[in-house]
């Protein structure tokens, strides 16, 4: 038999009432609401990954989303398979893709204070715009790129002379997709520098 200073057992003080919750009360409660918030979170870093969200605004709509819908390879080609924004400027793993989400904050920063808002206002930052993607994609190796493409599943005893004495030189220099295709699916801005054209 226990002593009356003796403690209970653990089942026992989960139930019990702590103050006016029991800690399994208040343990299936948080439980509740973890799920809750990051299922929302969730669902509103999936809502903001869609090309639709890309360009309800007016700046994306009017400049580089009309470019990349007249004449891409991207948008339309034979085989039917479609690359949207999402695709090219957001990786799909968790990790890289909250580092994009956080920097994305300054694309949504310059929305609110106008940077871009105008044709005129975006084609003066649109060298600016590029390098900093650019630079984004070279430090992650085109990871974006590498969803649909990678070096391994090209065959280049099919491609033009030309792209396969370029791709078996990327491969050997380390080099990665963006070196070499500035301006696939949006134009080139102007003032670019010699090494990037």
């Amino acid at each position: 038999m226990n002593s009356p200073d003796s403690k209970p057992g653990l089942w026992r003080r989960l139930r019990s009432p702590s103050g006016t919750w029991s800690v399994l009360t208040l343990l299936a409660v948080g439980v509740f609401a973890g799920v809750l918030l990051w299922g929302g979170f969730n669902t509103a870093v999936e809502a903001t990954n869609r090309e639709a969200f890309c360009i309800s605004c007016h700046e994306m709509r009017d400049n580089v989303y009309k470019e990349y819908s007249e004449n891409t390879i991207h948008y339309t080609n034979r085989t039917g398979v479609r690359a949207t924004c999402p695709d090219c400027h957001v990786p799909k793993e968790w990790g890289p893709k909250m580092m994009r989400k956080i920097q994305a904050s300054r694309e949504l920063w310059g929305k609110l204070t106008g940077t871009v808002d105008t044709r005129e206002k975006f084609e003066a930052k649109r060298l600016q715009l590029a390098e900093r993607e650019w630079a984004r994609m070279k430090a992650n190796n085109s990871l974006e790129c590498r969803n649909c493409h990678s070096q391994e599943s090209m065959a280049k005893d099919v491609q033009k002379p030309r792209a396969r004495k370029s791709h078996e030189l990327a491969e050997k220099n380390n080099e990665t997709c963006i070196d070499c295709h500035k301006g696939i699916a949006h134009h080139k801005p102007q003032g670019m520098k010699e090494e990037d054209e």
